[in-house]
């Protein structure tokens, strides 16, 4: 692995797994920490996952989100996934349009609250409504 991960994973209320990744952004610490997520899936099933991902560095390109969902997608079943990326969006449009392209509900939001209400209440939930 290419530098350090850690990846805390907790359960919430209402069938919620939440992920807390840190460490550097590579090809590398990406899949493992999408594994482990995919792991722990497998031993105890959840229907959301609320990521948190403080990855630092450079993001992954289009052909390396293709290579981790084709791998770690299928085992994700109808998980819906907000990843939160407080750090900044950067190119994480390519994971959504690949997990989308997948079969995945999958959104990526700057911060936390967002990203839940979104996960609890769908995709209106959060934004604001255009003024009259």
């Amino acid at each position: 692995m290419d530098g350090e991960v850690h990846t805390r994973l907790r359960r919430e209320a209402g069938g919620r797994l939440c992920a807390h990744v840190t460490g550097r952004s590579t090809f590398a610490n990406t899949l493992a920490y999408w594994r482990a997520i995919a792991d722990a899936l497998e031993r105890q099933p959840a229907r959301e996952l609320l990521l948190i991902d403080e990855l630092v560095g450079q993001g992954l390109d289009a052909d390396q989100w293709r290579r981790l969902v084709g791998e770690v997608g299928p085992r994700l079943g109808a998980l819906r996934i907000a990843h939160v990326r407080p750090h900044g969006l950067d190119t994480v449009e390519y994971c959504v349009l690949q997990a989308i392209d997948s079969g995945l509900q999958a959104q990526v939001f700057s911060d936390r609250k967002s990203a839940s209400l979104w996960l609890s209440y769908g995709e209106g939930a959060g934004t604001e409504s255009p003024a009259p």
